[in-house]
């Protein structure tokens, strides 16, 4: 499913409106943590939810924001 993220929660998880107007509590995948692939409010995402508890899901995908390219916003001076 897709949905938009509006709001930010402490532990990884976010709430996000899903396009059908509900409501759910979602959580990063392991792949988007591996990759540091950010999520703000207002980005789209897609949800993958189970049968089980339709109230909780995991954020597979971020779609690109328009108008940033690859590697936009990160900060080049800083090594770690």
């Amino acid at each position: 499913m897709e949905g938009e993220i509006n709001e930010v929660l402490p532990d990884g998880r976010f709430g996000v409106t899903l396009d059908n107007e509900h409501r759910i509590i979602a959580y990063t995948a392991g792949k988007m943590r591996r990759f540091r692939i950010r999520s703000v409010v207002g980005d789209r995402v897609h949800v993958e939810m189970t049968p089980y508890d339709l109230s909780k899901g995991r954020i597979v995908y971020r779609e690109r924001t328009p108008g940033q390219g690859p590697g936009g916003g990160r900060n080049r001076g800083f090594r770690r």
